[in-house]
């Protein structure tokens, strides 16, 4: 013990002094994270992006190896040969972009302090050296991802590499708390919990609304684990640069390229900037627009997006590291906690649609422990002035979203057994209770692990005639077992949880790839036809084997690429502060602007006010409108407005279409209707609102496309083979949509048909947050007016619902001129 002290005294002494000089010192936080570390704990430390969570967690791990070792010799210590190591750490991070920068970060202090470890990272863009280190178990510190982690457990042999393991590290939880791939690594910690009982395990997490929660689904477990927060959270600068004129009656997204030369003289200031975009559409029309009046070094100006190739996206990275870049246009692929210490600052276009995101990219700025993040907030239309207000008011607050985790994710399970099958086997009372002991699979019924274990071997009632199906066998032992070469390969090729639907590569007909594209979008180009990628303007050549082959376009402009998910919704917690703020306007600079918006809002209708619903009842030489205004955030609305077009056809013998946004709803009719207040609040009652949200949406087709993704993770589509061409969205669609329609014919209580309108209830529809907001409305007064005119809330729903009869230039046209009229009459 005295020997192991002296250790530990050296080391943090030595620690110490290697903080020193770089200008640091030791956090407090930290102190407490490499004491509980010695003393066998495990727990979750939540600290901002940029204060030294890298080293908080890396101490431990070195100090205690550091007390193992004998005194050190008088000659520094030579590396050692990789054929030595043994697996100590694995540190699984969400990015392949973040596995290479934390085997940077984890460098510096291993290399600082003379020990002699080996680092490797094993992700899809790993060196052979370090696939070779990670499956053989010779690296001290293993950096991987979710998906390698699964596919690591696949093998037999792998429980044998990580006997020495001592401690597991999750980087970025809250990042995997809400989402498939959490699911499976709750099951892979699972699996390593059972070989290692006494093994730590430590999240590092972001500030969430619900971090007790977090804390529990990441050690389910371990009781009173410890929840470690800095003490002193970092600064955030917020500014919002603020319109010349501000606009009366807005619409969704025109407004920002406006700003583009305050946006120019911002990035003048400041040495290196990331501008942030929420779509990749965006991002390339922002990346466009920047070139154009760009006078510096064409170079450091880059683009950055998750559609583009791997190559792309280092080569910009390893730019801003440099220090070569000045200005990067990106969207949430560089979210995550990637050290870039020399950006100085940090520009968010268009609303966040959340605290989280808000803090999460403001982290990006200064990255360097003991600084404040700065932020400048560019606005695309002038109601999102009360969204930053909204956010700077509830961050004042310390009020952040929380992220749901999943549960019983069957598609997920199915596919952890068929790799456990591989890895040598597995009881199934011996798994089902360590599945068991996860906080997604806890209240896993006998019954769905007993269709789970059929659906593995023979793909369930209706497909066990059909060996493809048939991936798993039980041996006389009662053991579930892979044993055909062609599953075992099929298998590990699919290992994971990330699906991306009818992704075409765009390749230079002379050069490398460029990225991937949606099917959809190129389907309808022609060859010779332009569009704008990857910062080029490309002119198309051929579609071939799911490629697409370009050369760079000598002139004209092209069209961007639409990605699917392209609009981001606010989060219900934001859009109840923004009806906060505009029923109480605080004293800000963007409510100030917002004023001549405000006061003719509240001249032609009403403003939101607090315990009231507002609604307005109007004609237009389109028809008939309901504009109704819960501010609960775009997919809650979706659900309610198809509900209240369903309850009102019921009523009345008329065709009704709907719009929405993050603020409302509209409900719209050719035919001349009465509405009042009775009638509408009938309307929004709470009974029967599942039964009618079923009849409401077309729950089957819903359910259909659900299906396809949920397919891909259980293994019922087999995934491209290497060297045979890619499978088109078409071909994928025709595959799940048949298995999809066998299984609702003669197997329609099948567990991944269940999941899939499960899915869809929960995660799209948000069943759980739809029921609450009509709760909350049918307790609030409801205030129905009868304004003249559409007013500057109901303007932009008015024009959603435009979008889809015109084409995308003639609806800008349109709805411009009617803004201009509104402008004018109310002048």
């Amino acid at each position: 013990m005295a020997g192991r002290a002296a250790g530990v005294k050296r080391f943090e002494q030595a620690l110490t002094e290697w903080f020193a000089l770089r200008g640091w010192k030791p956090a407090p936080f930290q102190r407490e994270v490499w004491r509980r570390y010695r003393d066998g704990q495990s727990g979750l430390l939540v600290t901002p992006t940029g204060s030294g969570k890298t080293l908080a967690m890396i101490g431990g791990p070195l100090l205690q190896a550091l007390a193992e070792l004998p005194p050190p010799p008088t000659k520094p210590a030579k590396r050692r040969n990789p054929g030595t190591a043994r697996a100590r750490v694995l540190w699984i991070t969400p990015l392949r972009a973040l596995a290479s920068d934390t085997v940077r970060a984890l460098h510096e202090p291993i290399d600082g302090l003379g020990l002699p470890w080996t680092v490797a990272m094993r992700t899809g863009d790993a060196s052979a050296r370090d696939k070779r280190l990670a499956r053989q178990g010779k690296a001290d510190v293993l950096v991987i991802t979710p998906e390698s982690l699964a596919l690591l457990l696949s093998y037999p042999d792998t429980q044998a590499q990580l006997a020495s393991l001592q401690a597991i590290v999750v980087d970025e939880w809250h990042a995997l708390l809400d989402n498939k791939r959490g699911v499976l690594l709750q099951l892979c910690l699972a699996r390593l919990r059972g070989w290692l009982p006494a093994v730590r395990i430590w999240g590092l997490s972001a500030t969430l609304g619900n971090l007790e929660q977090a804390r529990q689904v990441l050690l389910p477990h371990l009781a009173d684990t410890a929840l470690i927060r800095a003490a002193t959270p970092r600064g955030l600068h917020m500014k919002t640069l603020l319109p010349q004129q501000g606009e009366r009656f807005p619409w969704a997204g025109h407004l920002g390229l406006s700003q583009m030369q305050a946006v120019v003289e911002q990035i003048a200031q400041a040495r290196t900037t990331l501008l942030f975009t929420n779509t990749r559409a965006q991002a390339e029309l922002w990346y466009e627009a920047l070139q154009a009046v760009w006078l510096e070094n064409a170079e450091a100006l880059a683009l950055h997006h998750g559609s583009l190739d791997p190559t792309l996206r280092r080569l910009v990275e390893q730019g801003l590291r440099e220090d070569r870049i000045r200005c990067v246009v990106a969207t949430s692929s560089l979210d995550l906690g990637v050290d870039f210490p020399t950006v100085d600052q940090v520009i968010q276009l268009g609303s966040p649609k959340g605290m989280a995101r808000l803090l999460q990219r403001a982290g990006r700025a200064r990255h360097r422990p003991g600084q404040a993040g700065d932020i400048i907030c560019v606005p695309t239309h002038a109601l999102e002035l009360a969204e930053y207000a909204a956010a700077r008011q509830a961050l004042r607050a310390g009020e952040v979203e929380s992220r749901q985790p999943l549960t019983l994710s069957l598609d997920v399970l199915a596919q952890h057994c068929v790799t456990l099958a591989l890895a040598g086997g597995f009881d199934a009372d011996q798994l089902l209770a360590q599945v068991r002991t996860t906080h997604a699979y806890a209240d896993l019924s006998a019954e769905d692990w007993t269709q789970v274990l059929q659906f593995i071997t023979q793909g369930g009632n209706a497909l066990q005639h059909y060996p493809e199906f048939c991936r798993v066998s039980r041996d006389e032992e009662g053991v579930y077992k892979v044993t055909e070469r062609r599953v075992a390969f099929r298998h590990r090729l699919s290992i994971g949880t990330i699906t991306s639907d009818g992704a075409l590569l765009v390749r230079m007909a002379r050069g490398g790839a460029l990225g991937s594209v949606e099917e959809s979008f190129l389907s309808r180009l022609r060859p010779g036809d332009v569009f704008q990628f990857a910062g080029r303007t490309l002119r198309l050549l051929r579609l071939q084997d799911m490629t697409a082959y370009v050369r760079p376009a000598k002139q004209g402009s092209g069209v961007v690429p639409r990605w699917q998910g392209g609009r981001m919704p606010m989060s219900t917690d934001l859009a109840a502060h923004v009806a906060q703020v505009l029923a109480d306007p605080p004293a800000t600079p963007e409510l100030r602007a917002l004023r001549p918006l405000l006061a003719l809002q509240s001249k032609l209708s009403a403003l939101p006010a607090q315990g009231q619903l507002l609604a307005e009842w109007l004609k237009t030489r389109d028809g008939w409108h309901l504009f109704l205004y819960p501010f609960a955030g775009r997919a809650v609305h979706e659900g309610l407005a198809a509900v209240l077009s369903l309850r009102w056809s019921q009523r009345v013998a008329s065709t009704f279409g709907f719009s929405v946004n993050d603020y409302g709803l509209a409900i719209s009719t050719t035919s001349a209707l009465e509405l009042d207040e009775q009638t509408l609040a009938a309307m929004l009652s709470p009974e029967a609102l599942l039964r009618d949200l079923r009849a409401a949406v077309n729950m089957s087709e819903l359910a259909r496309r659900q299906f396809r993704e949920i397919a891909r993770v259980a293994g019922l589509l087999p995934p491209s083979l290497p060297g045979r061409a890619l499978r088109s969205l078409r071909q994928l669609q025709a595959s799940s949509s048949l298995l999809y329609d066998v299984l609702r014919q003669y197997d329609p209580g099948h567990i991944l048909l269940r999941q899939a309108e499960r899915e869809v209830l929960e995660q799209r529809l948000d069943v759980a947050t739809l029921q609450r907001v009509v709760h909350e409305c049918a307790g609030r007064q409801l205030l129905l007016t009868r304004p003249r005119t559409l007013t500057p809330l109901s303007f932009p729903l008015w024009a959603e619902s435009r979008r889809g009869s015109l084409s995308s230039e003639d609806w800008k046209q349109r709805v411009q001129r009617a803004a201009q009229r509104l402008e004018q009459r109310h002048g």
